[in-house]
C-alpha cells in the first residue's frame, strides 16, 4: 500500500473508509468499508439532544417509547446496516437520558445504586420496550 491523499469519502451520511473487518472464519483484515459519517452521527446526536428527554417528567416509558421508537428505529435500519459499532456512543447517550429521566420523574432513584437496581429490574422487565436494546444489550450506561 502507498501513501494517498485522500483515503476516505462520505456519500449518502456513510463514509467509506480502510477498516478492520471480520470474514466470519479465518480472523480479520483491512477492507474499504462503510460506516456512519462523525456528520451524520453529530446531526442524530444533536437530534437526541433536542429531544430534552430527561426533562419529559410529565411522560411515561411507554409514551417515550412510543415517541422515539419509530426513529430510532429508522436510524438502526439505515445506519445500522454497516458498522454498528459507530453507533454504540450514540445508543449509549440515549439510555443515559433515559437514566436521568427516571432520576428526575422518580426522586428516590437519586442514588447511583438505587437507579442501577432500577434499570436492571427494567431491561429484565421489559426487554424490547425501546427498539435500540435490543443492539446495546445489557450494558451500562455510564459514560
Amino acid at each position: 500500500p502507498g501513501s494517498f491523499e485522500q483515503t476516505s469519502f462520505t456519500f449518502l451520511g456513510y463514509t467509506f473508509a480502510p477498516r478492520t473487518v471480520s470474514n466470519g472464519r479465518s480472523g480479520v483484515f483491512t477492507a474499504f468499508a462503510p460506516a456512519i459519517s462523525d456528520a451524520a452521527l453529530k446531526k442524530i446526536s444533536g437530534e437526541v439532544r433536542q429531544w430534552r428527554l430527561h426533562a419529559r417528567t410529565g411522560y411515561g416509558l411507554d409514551e417515550l417509547a412510543a415517541r422515539i421508537n419509530p426513529i430510532i428505529r429508522g436510524w438502526l435500519n439505515y445506519y445500522g446496516r454497516y458498522g454498528r459499532g459507530k453507533l454504540m456512543p450514540l445508543l449509549k447517550r440515549i439510555n443515559g437520558y433515559l437514566v436521568r429521566w427516571a432520576r428526575k420523574k422518580y426522586r428516590r432513584l437519586a442514588s447511583f445504586k438505587r437507579v442501577k437496581q432500577w434499570w436492571d429490574q427494567l431491561l429484565g422487565r421489559c426487554r424490547g420496550l425501546f427498539c435500540h436494546w435490543t443492539w446495546t444489550g445489557t450494558f451500562v450506561w455510564i459514560r
